[in-house]
């Protein structure tokens, strides 16, 4: 496949010269080079499939196998998708360092994110329904309910994605055009029921009669096999996960919070807390599970909102703070300092890195984030 999109493109479709491969956004150069070509050979060959087989009648033999394979897989991904959000694991809610980034630096991916993220409900919620969807296109009977359902719910994320800038948007479309799809082989009796007020007929499209015993039971066995692999072992995945995602840990002792820096010292020079300098910290924040940020200009760590990310574990033995850019990274260091906390409120770090010497002192600061409230009103007597 690499080949031959990279082929492809160089030859036809000058997506972009060097082509990006996947890497979390799902709409790169590459992304869009190997649509380019997936969609050329389709038509390519359906006008060749149209010409040779051109006295056939009709496909349902065959159409009934491609919804097939459409219902179940828009099934596997409402799953997968519906499952993550009941456990509300795909989105999470506002960690404190994105809390201490300013609004406007948010891309809107994030924006978006943050605002799914701050509500469990809302997320719980969106999870009920696509796993109601996959759960309806299991079912014959139900199928048409579920897919009806469905281009509502994927319509929806497709709009989101379109309007937030979010990175999944050719997959997105993908899965409202397969539900169109599905749609469009029912649409006289969907308008007669709907629009037209007339008697719909039966629903044959994913009816087929298979003539030997050991088909019947072959198709109950797969779908059995389906609904074990795909939708219980994914459950029971995910709640693992999920305690592993709330589950997370204070890396001790390091309290959790955001920290002001009174003291930056280099060199024995102590650097006054300005926003034009590149390295000093101005504020730090520690997330539980070995998570935090700092408002620094500093390249070293993990650039994102305009605040640098890191990882960080304790050595208690040595009283050592160690901050890397990946979590679990025992060697490359970005920085390594001795650490002392006197109380609960202070934490001072000294040591070197590179060819200075380095004291800070920390504070725990005093802000306070409303949005980490969660709050909820019945009765709201002024617009906040």
């Amino acid at each position: 496949m690499d080949w031959a999109v990279g082929f492809a493109n160089a030859q036809v479709f000058h997506v972009r010269k060097v082509l990006v491969p996947i890497n979390g956004s799902g709409d790169t150069s590459y992304a869009w080079a190997q649509l380019w070509m997936l969609l050329s050979l389709s038509a390519i060959g359906c006008v060749i499939w149209t010409i040779i087989d051109r006295k056939r009648n009709d496909y349902r033999k065959l159409n009934y196998w491609l919804c097939l394979v459409t219902r179940y897989y828009i099934a596997l991904v409402a799953f997968a998708y519906g499952i993550l959000k009941l456990f509300a694991a795909q989105m999470s809610f506002p960690s404190e360092s994105m809390m201490a980034t300013p609004l406007g630096d948010l891309l809107p991916m994030r924006l978006s994110w943050m605002f799914i993220g701050y509500s469990t409900p809302y997320q719980f919620f969106s999870g009920v329904m696509e796993t109601m969807v996959g759960l309806l296109l299991l079912y014959r009977r139900t199928a048409t309910l579920g897919i009806m359902i469905g281009t509502a719910v994927f319509l929806n994320v497709m709009v989101l994605n379109l309007s937030y800038d979010i990175p999944v948007k050719l997959y997105s479309m993908q899965l409202v055009l397969l539900c169109l799809f599905l749609l469009a082989n029912e649409y006289k009796r969907i308008a007669c029921f709907l629009v037209l007020n007339r008697p719909a007929e039966l629903c044959y499209l994913y009816h087929y009669n298979y003539p030997k015993r050991w088909m019947r039971i072959t198709r109950v066995i797969l779908k059995i096999a389906f609904i074990v692999c795909f939708v219980g072992y994914g459950f029971f995945e995910m709640l693992d996960y999920s305690h592993e995602f709330y589950g997370a840990k204070e890396i001790k002792p390091i309290k959790p919070g955001i920290y002001d820096v009174p003291v930056y010292v280099v060199n024995k020079d102590t650097i006054p807390g300005l926003l034009s300098d590149t390295l000093r910290w101005q504020d730090i924040v520690f997330d539980k599970g070995g998570r935090g940020s700092i408002k620094t200009n500093d390249t070293a760590y993990r650039r994102i909102y305009r605040r640098a990310y890191f990882n960080y574990s304790t050595d208690t033995v040595k009283q050592l703070l160690n901050f890397t850019k990946v979590p679990g990274d025992t060697v490359n260091f970005i920085l390594s300092l001795h650490y002392q906390v006197p109380d609960s409120n202070t934490i001072r770090l000294w040591g070197m890195r590179n060819n200075d010497s380095l004291f800070i002192e920390l504070k725990r600061s005093s802000r306070h984030f409303q949005l980490g409230e969660r709050q909820f009103h019945w009765l709201s007597e002024y617009n906040r």
